[in-house]
């Protein structure tokens, strides 16, 4: 019997091989459920949305129909390779893990693979280095560019100068929370303030210590690292004592509405960095109203369009079309393969011009990708929340990261990894 099953179960993955041939297959490692479905959900339902109104709109990309395969992984990594693994047969394209711990294991096997991954904004930081991650992609910003752009920020708050300065790092702790600690400490020697550092461990709900810490010894601007329930509770724990919130910031995955809105009035004013720019009328999101949503074809109930997530969810699929149809263009064939589609990422460039047409524009920055970097430009605003209007207000234009101190980590890191891995580093 068991045999039997194996045979049946061989003969049903050849069909399904054959089948996804003719067809864009991208999987979706999402999480609806457990303490980090409140991100996870959002950004599934803009990415999923997007391809699902380009094959309404535009018959797939190239001509060739998108078809998604979404997989829970509950934010958990081995959840998250069970996943990779029962979907990557189907002839997936490119991975979009939207978790470091996972990524973190992705790594060897999809380049073993010769499956592209894309980890926008988290993940691996020295990924940015293509040279030796060949199959990893992280623009269009990475951890460590983000860890700067919140210097670069505090820097032009402070007349250029945070010497004799307390910042505080409060992190997720995790491969995720751990990654921007190295850029931070250089930051920390380069420019003279004093850098402490608190763990939150998972899922983020117990933080009073952390915060009674805060209290006593009265940084100047807290950082924060964190993501779900984590990002809430540390909102409100600020404003339980009487922590100035324009002073707390956090990164780009602590930033989002629910992060925010459960603290009522007393979230206001708090800051967190941006990938991307958030606009409730762009284009874009009328075509998937009309063609996605109306016609009943949306990946959630509808709710999340236009916030934070979403958008990026949104923004994150856009980036894999257009590597698609690049490498599309690059092979002169429709039906590409994961390997064309790693060229395709390699070879993308996004401009102003391009983002206008495709009915975003300054959602995302202008970048371009190569061979030696996979990180994009390292851009990143800076946002604050109005919980009056209850809508976050961009404060500043894109940050550029400092990338005499992002380079040297990056090419020290990248170095440790190719050595240890044995990667000769080399383009493909």
């Amino acid at each position: 019997m068991k045999l039997k099953q194996l045979a049946v179960m061989a003969v049903t993955a050849t069909l399904a091989a054959g089948v996804a041939s003719a067809e864009l297959v991208i999987p979706d490692l999402s999480y609806r459920t457990g303490p980090y479905a409140a991100g996870g959900t959002p950004f599934s339902d803009g990415y999923q949305d997007y391809f699902n109104m380009l094959n309404a709109r535009d018959g797939g990309i190239g001509g060739e129909s998108i078809r998604i395969l979404e997989c829970e992984t509950g934010y958990n990594t081995e959840k998250g390779v069970e996943c990779y693994e029962a979907t990557k047969g189907e002839g997936a394209l490119i991975y979009q893990p939207l978790s470091t711990g996972i990524t973190y294991q992705l790594i060897p096997k999809a380049t073993a693979d010769g499956i592209p991954i894309h980890t926008m904004g988290y993940g691996r930081t020295s990924a940015a280095n293509g040279e030796v991650f060949n199959w990893v992609f992280n623009y269009p910003a990475n951890y460590w560019d983000a860890a700067s752009v919140m210097v670069n920020y505090l820097l032009e708050e402070n007349s250029g100068d945070l010497s004799g300065k307390k910042i505080a790092l409060i992190y997720h702790n995790s491969a995720y929370g751990k990654e921007p600690i190295r850029t931070l400490e250089e930051l920390s020697a380069m420019h003279g303030f004093e850098f402490t550092q608190l763990a939150v461990d998972h899922p983020g709900q117990e933080q009073k210590s952390q915060w009674l810490q805060i209290r006593r010894e009265r940084p100047d601007y807290v950082l924060m690292w964190g993501w779900g329930v984590m990002n809430q509770v540390a909102v409100q724990e600020a404003a339980n004592i009487g922590f100035p919130m324009e002073n707390f910031i956090g990164n780009w995955w602590a930033g989002a509405e629910h992060d925010v809105t459960p603290a009522g009035a007393a979230a206001n004013g708090y800051k967190s960095l941006n990938m991307n720019r958030i606009d409730a009328n762009l284009p874009v999101f009328d075509d998937i109203r009309t063609l996605v949503h109306d016609a009943g074809n949306a990946a959630g109930d509808g709710s999340n369009m236009g916030s934070v997530l979403y958008t990026r969810g949104m923004y994150a699929a856009m980036l894999a079309a257009e590597a698609i149809a690049k490498a599309q263009e690059i092979h002169g064939v429709s039906a590409v393969t994961p390997a064309m589609v790693r060229d395709g990422m390699e070879a993308l460039e996004i401009t102003d011009a391009r983002m206008e047409e495709l009915g975003m524009a300054r959602v995302g920055p202008a970048f371009s990708v190569s061979c030696q970097n996979h990180g994009g430009s390292g851009l990143g605003i800076v946002q604050q929340w109005d919980a009056t209007a209850g809508n976050w207000v961009a404060l500043t234009d894109y940050i550029a990261p400092d990338m005499s101190v992002i380079q040297p980590l990056v090419a020290e890191d990248s170095a440790a990894f190719a050595a240890e891995a044995g990667i000769e580093p080399g383009c493909l």
